[in-house]
């Protein structure tokens, strides 16, 4: 379980409420809970939207799209009912912030449900949470309850004429599912397995509905956003991300756990300050800085703002916001299989060069690092990784890519290693395993 820790960096907006019994609802409303929706319902959907773009909120689930701009994709006019679906398929290896949401706040994910609902005209709300997170999800079945008692659900909500229904509901394990169109297939009985785009679901979602789908943190995000105004939050961040961010670091840290830092905080500062620097005093190696689908940054490269635009820049992803920390110890090659080790298991099958690519990046991989590699090995985990890119029906296959490639651009001297008689030294040494949180 992730840890809640603190530092004196932190810019506390999301996690204001935690460790402090706002689970409950009469504590959560002592904190100013529910206030953000009622002001929402006097500004109306309008007013909404454009404060969310004016915020700078850009989705906390890995592909940093303007939170407004999105929400504004959805017709205002539909023959078919609008729903609102909260993202808690919380899969990506190295992530462990929504988990704290909805352990100690998850009254925030209802009322931004509900304010998301405001603003595109939805009144059906489904929040959907991760297999594994079976009492969670009665934490969060709990707080709806709470909500409909206190008429903050259902018909005529806060004694207004306006309508909002709310739905939790639990999926079976499946890493896929975190992806929004297999969600939606998932929600609606069927296998988890992607939909082809266009059309995309702010037009056709959710029973064929438009459809918002937004991540937990996101949607926890939006009431603190409408509380302080646009213009304060965007001004915690950098331009064009606004705010904070859950950041979970992992790894071979002295301090792991999830820390609220404003957007563009500096990557080296946040490891050696915030986490307490590489555990054991050990040299850095890398760090994987958005979850494991995004590639790898050497030691030399992680000064730099963790933003979505900076950490781009540098040629790897901001993703999901979990930092893992790899000491100098670790052996590049055995990280790179069990990376796609977790892909390949959790490929759907649905389309063949995500279920073909990452079996056969596994398969090689596993041999190669086990001591019976072959020098054409190296350019043939390359050239698969590269035809994975680009070619699949979900993010699945690029996620999956995407550090493979970054493993053997940045490490090839490592596997060049491990076919000159080391087939791994580091295992020789017995180093113990990287641990993700």
């Amino acid at each position: 379980m992730p840890r809640l820790v603190s530092h004196p960096d932190e810019v506390k907006i999301v996690t204001r409420r935690f460790g402090q019994g706002a689970a409950q609802i009469d504590r959560y409303l002592e904190l100013g809970g529910y206030e953000a929706v009622k002001k929402c319902l006097a500004q109306g959907p309008e007013w909404i939207v454009e404060e969310m773009k004016a915020s700078g909120l850009r989705g906390r689930g890995g592909a940093g799209f303007s939170t407004g701009m999105k929400w504004s994709f959805v017709p205002k006019q539909s023959a078919k009912p609008k729903y609102i679906i909260v993202n808690g398929d919380e899969s990506e290896p190295g992530t462990c912030k929504d988990h704290l949401i909805f352990l100690h706040d998850p009254h925030s994910v209802i009322e931004g449900t509900i304010i998301a609902g405001l603003a595109v005209g939805a009144k059906m709300g489904f929040i959907y949470l991760r297999g594994e997170y079976r009492y969670l999800l009665e934490k969060m079945e709990r707080a709806v309850a709470e909500a409909y008692e206190r008429g903050f659900l259902g018909k005529n909500i806060f004694g207004t004429e306006a309508e909002f229904q709310i739905v939790t509901q639990s999926g079976a394990g499946a890493y896929e599912v975190g992806e929004e169109s297999a969600l939606m297939e998932s929600l609606e009985g069927k296998r988890g397995v992607p939909r082809i785009k266009p059309p995309f679901p702010a037009v056709v979602g959710l029973y064929g509905g438009p459809t918002v789908i937004n991540n937990a943190e996101t949607i926890a995000t939006v009431p603190h956003v409408i509380a302080m105004g646009a213009a304060a939050y965007a001004a915690v961040g950098t331009p064009r991300n606004g705010g904070t961010r859950l950041f979970g670091i992992s790894g071979h840290v002295e301090r792991p756990g999830v820390y609220e830092l404003p957007m563009g905080y500096n990557l080296k500062k946040m490891i050696y300050e915030v986490a307490g620097g590489v555990r054991g005093g050990r040299g850095l190696k890398a760090v994987v800085p958005g979850g494991s689908s995004t590639p790898v940054l050497l030691p030399e490269e992680i000064d730099i703002g963790m933003d979505f635009d900076q950490v781009g820049k540098a040629g790897s992803m901001l993703g999901s916001g979990g930092v893992v920390v790899i000491d100098d110890q670790t052996c590049i090659v055995e990280f790179a299989m069990r990376t796609i080790s977790f892909y390949a298991h959790e490929s759907c099958g649905w389309c063949i060069p995500c279920r073909e690519g990452t079996d056969w990046l596994k398969k090689t991989l596993t041999r190669f690092h086990a001591g019976f590699g072959q020098p054409s090995d190296i350019d043939n985990i390359r050239y698969l990784a590269e035809n994975m890119l680009g070619r699949t029906f979900c993010p699945l296959g690029d996620a999956a890519a995407m550090p493979t490639l970054g493993f053997v651009k940045k490490f090839r001297q490592e596997f060049e290693d491990h076919l000159h008689g080391k087939p791994c030294p580091y295992a020789r040494a017995g180093v113990p395993q990287l641990t993700v949180v």
